[in-house]
């Protein structure tokens, strides 16, 4: 592994005593603040594992689906959204309200411009997000930088202590498994290490005291959000999933107005090679896609319809599913995939995308066909709602789509 002066730097100065207890801060102070930031929060909730995007929004309407998966296809019967060719799987009825009052769309048939079946190598070119180049950061800190981002409250990587590639870079950002949970080990409230970094610090190079102060800004602010405690509004109830409970902290650092720019989550689980089941409650997918909607629902409850107005959530993952189902009633690694986008912007309640058919010729060596880049996208949410004017420095050589899938700000 390479590591630069400037990072080795910042992790002198964070590295100084035991460490972070459940978090880690990443900084190369590389960009001016920008404190006029009016655009969305922007929530990445990558779905590891290879999401089959085909059992959560159904081609009911595709004679192809029903033959290929002939135990695990979902029957048109017991698909909800109202749709003609495609609806949701039963378990996502937690969403349902989102979607028939526009605020939750989804886009078929998206995905990286190549095949690559590797949950490692596919993850890691999903997140650099820049293929044929020799650009090795992550697409959202690059997203950081050209919004000038230099507050590391600005990134979030929630529920995990060590933030994902999609945020390597030098643009500042935190992660940590929980806002309760950050601290620094060893800490003692009559005798604050922070009080004490701070004064070691104290006339230090410029660079090394400025992420000492950025650290201990950080400890304090996450103190002060301690100190005040969280209830969730509007009655929101979520999960006691890892999923529920970091989402939750995402919508506590967007309601206490933490200058929060982008938050990136993680949901496992989704390589479902065998026993993938039925849509039934008690069956291997219809049970993770219930526990998926309980949590995106209750934290779309959480903001409430003004929250949710400067928020756009998007879902990811590294590769779809193949199209026919195996001997063993699973799915393995395929290609094209489903995202979902919920948010205030979003003209929701359809499918965007053009279908390719699952059609024997229509399909790419047994897996749905990619007829739009994710980066294109993700582009056009970040130049209507994030505020990105130059794409190019996010996704090299990618266009923006236009789905027409969200409304400009």
């Amino acid at each position: 592994m390479t590591v630069s002066r400037r990072k080795l730097l910042a992790a002198g100065a964070a590295g100084a005593f035991a460490g972070l207890v459940g978090s880690q801060l990443d900084t190369q102070l590389a960009f001016a603040a920008d404190p006029s930031y009016s655009g969305d929060v922007l929530v990445l909730l990558s779905l590891r594992g290879g999401f089959d995007g085909l059992s959560a929004v159904v081609p009911a309407g595709d004679p192809g689906y029903y033959a290929a998966r002939p135990t695990i296809g979902v029957p048109k019967s017991q698909l909800i959204g109202g749709g003609t060719f495609f609806g949701l799987h039963p378990a996502l009825a937690p969403l349902l309200p989102y979607w028939t009052s526009g605020k939750l769309a989804a886009v078929q048939a998206v995905g990286q411009p190549a095949p690559n079946r590797s949950h490692f190598s596919a993850m890691e070119e999903l997140e650099r997000a820049a293929p044929g180049t020799s650009v090795r950061t992550g697409w959202l800190n690059r997203m950081l930088g050209s919004l000038k981002s230099a507050d590391p409250f600005g990134a979030v990587a929630m529920g995990t202590a060590r933030p994902a590639r999609v945020l390597d870079g030098p643009a500042p950002h935190l992660g940590f498994t929980s806002i309760n949970g950050l601290a620094l080990s060893g800490d003692d409230a009559a005798k604050p290490l922070s009080a004490t970094m701070a004064a070691l610090y104290r006339g230090a190079p410029a660079r090394l005291a400025h992420t000492a102060q950025q650290l201990t800004g950080a400890l304090d602010r996450a103190k002060a959000l301690r100190a005040a405690g969280y209830t969730p509004a509007n009655g929101a109830s979520y999960p006691a999933t890892d999923l529920g409970a970091a989402l939750r902290d995402v919508a506590r650092l967007i309601k206490t107005d933490a200058r929060l720019m982008t938050a990136t989550v993680d949901s496992g689980d989704w390589d479902m090679h065998e026993n993938l089941g039925p849509a039934e409650p008690g069956r291997r997918m219809h049970d993770q896609l219930a526990r998926l909607a309980a949590a995106i629902a209750a934290f779309a409850t959480d903001l409430g319809p003004d929250g949710l107005r400067r928020v756009t959530l998007i879902t990811i993952s590294e590769f779809g599913r193949r199209v026919a189902q195996n001997g063993s009633g699973g799915l393995d690694h395929g290609y094209g995939n489903m995202m979902f986008v919920l948010g205030g912007g979003v003209r929701g309640g359809k499918v965007y995308g053009a279908w390719p058919g699952l059609g024997a010729g229509q399909l790419r060596d047994g897996d749905l066909a990619v007829t739009t880049d994710y980066r294109a996208v993700i582009g056009e949410i970040l130049r209507a709602r994030c505020r990105v004017g130059d794409l190019s420095s996010v996704f090299p050589g990618v266009t923006a789509s236009s789905l027409g899938l969200v409304a400009a700000r």
